[in-house]
């Protein structure tokens, strides 16, 4: 299992098999429709809630022109309260961190709580490699570890998987992991709820070391802050005697005042709830009580970069709530490891790209995954605006070619593979601006419209593909305008 899955094809490559697999579609449409409905009636119970969404973009938006102050109290407040901070500019920094860390302790297995930020480094991967085992403990994630697989979506990782298939999984690889499934399980909800309950309790009480990541950090206190559903990351923050959390730079808020709209926001647009069953907080340590050792690692990996572009740094603002992938059409048919990332749907497709460059196959196709319908937009709690950003990004990989990192700079490479449409596009402004060539040429087009190919060859044929070229009318619009209403226009003087 890959955290970053560099190395895929295209989305247009991975997509064409994903939406011909019958059981994956039935089980994404299932799960969206089902979520964004249940979003939707939880969101109409707040009256505010368009001032709430402003609100938390503003916040965002203030954070981010002032992070290098943010991160500067944040570490000072941590520090203060027994905290230990790192800084990890890239994934390889991050992982030597944490791997060390862990062999300090001396130490050979971690619990995880569900963190999209150590996947997104590839964590998992890092500490076996040097013999260390991390035990995924959110039902989801356990489930796509079991299943060596790789998470499709943000909030709910193992949406890809029915019932019947989460049953098989725990029957035939849960022994190898730890405590086996009961003899007989079915695949009712219950009895495979309590087979996790029962297998990830033992990891529990014996882990010295837990892993994190945050939803959101508190500069004025140093406190972190993670909310969940099922009480596994509770354990994780608690019961471990060391505590390291992974968490990437952006996710710091000023004050604890502004938790009040994001602890609102955000379990209606992601689980439905008017709030998470499990909030928990942290600040520091405390002796006696928790962890006695905590570790913080402010993780980089791109954000800086993504930060410095007045358009895509809205990117940025994401609080992880996966409501722009439950009413993504796209995402629904294509699923989300398609996207060849941890974060998938319409905010993976502008993400992913400025994190990682665009030097990629995979990346570099992120931004067209969209019909940029908009309805990722309209549900987004901190209004990012998706689609501004998907158009910008493919502006950029077609003036400007994929993007590739060095060091600290951001390189770009000559455009490959766009000679044809920036030509067309070329043709197309000269023709708009002779309007006489403009309709000799429409009425051709017309003229000849019963010969004109459903598909076209080339490099046209990625756009045709799955569409067919729309029919031209029997005449072009200015003659049949000339022909219905051209005397009233002479007489009105239009």
């Amino acid at each position: 299992m890959s955290g970053t899955f560099v190395g895929m094809p295209s989305f247009p490559k991975a997509a064409h098999d994903a939406v011909r697999n019958p059981t994956l579609r039935a089980n994404l449409r299932h799960a969206t429709h089902t979520i964004r409905e249940r979003r939707s009636k939880a969101v109409a119970e707040l009256g505010d809630w368009a001032e709430l969404r402003e609100a938390g973009k503003q916040i965002k938006d203030h954070t981010l022109r002032h992070l290098d102050r943010y991160l500067v109290q944040l570490e000072e407040s941590v520090t203060a309260a027994g905290g230990t901070v790192h800084w990890a500019a890239d994934a390889a920094e991050a992982n030597r961190i944490v791997v060390g860390l862990v062999k300090a302790t001396g130490e050979s297995e971690v619990v995880k709580v569900k963190s999209m930020a150590t996947q997104e480094i590839g964590l998992n991967e890092a500490l076996e490699a040097e013999g260390i085992a991390a035990y995924e403990t959110d039902l989801a994630e356990l489930i796509v570890q079991l299943g060596e697989d790789r998470p499709s979506h943000i909030l709910v990782p193992a949406i890809h998987r029915n019932r019947g298939e989460i049953r098989d999984i725990f029957r035939s690889e849960m022994g190898r992991w730890g405590r086996p499934a009961p003899e007989g399980l079915t695949d009712t909800p219950a009895e495979l709820a309590e087979a996790a309950r029962l297998h990830l309790r033992e990891k529990f009480l014996r882990a010295k070391v837990g892993v994190s990541g945050a939803n959101f950090m508190v500069a004025e206190t140093g406190t972190l802050v993670v909310v969940e559903s099922e009480g596994n990351g509770r354990m994780c923050l608690t019961l471990p005697e060391t505590l390291i959390s992974v968490v990437g730079i952006e996710k710091v808020v000023p004050t604890w005042r502004d938790l009040e709209v994001f602890l609102q926001t955000l379990p209606r647009s992601s689980t439905a709830e008017r709030m998470n069953p499990y909030t928990s907080m942290w600040t520091g340590t405390t002796d006696g009580d928790g962890p006695q050792a905590f570790h913080l690692v402010l993780l980089d990996n791109g954000r800086t970069d993504t930060l410095a572009d007045d358009v895509g740094r809205q990117a940025l603002r994401c609080i992880r709530c996966s409501a722009c992938l439950n009413v993504c059409p796209v995402y629904e048919r294509a699923g989300g490891h398609a996207y060849g990332s941890v974060y998938p749907g319409p905010i993976g497709a502008i993400l992913s790209p400025q994190l990682r460059g665009t030097a990629s196959e995979i990346d570099a196709s992120l931004p067209y995954a969209s019909t940029l319908c908009g309805a990722c937009y309209d549900v987004c709690p901190v209004a990012i605006d998706i689609p501004e950003v998907l158009v910008h990004l493919r502006e950029r990989i077609v003036q400007g070619g994929p993007t590739t990192r060095a060091g600290s700079k951001v390189i770009l490479e000559p455009a490959k593979g766009h000679a044809a449409e920036r030509a067309a596009m070329r043709a197309a402004q000269w023709a708009f601006r002779h309007p006489a060539a403009l309709a000799t040429g429409q009425r051709l087009a017309a003229r000849t419209r019963r010969f004109h190919p459903r598909t076209v060859p080339g490099p046209g044929r990625a756009w045709t593909a799955t569409r067919d070229l729309p029919t031209l009318p029997p005449e072009p619009f200015r003659d049949w305008w000339q022909r219905t209403h051209g005397s009233a226009a002479k007489e009105t003087g239009r």
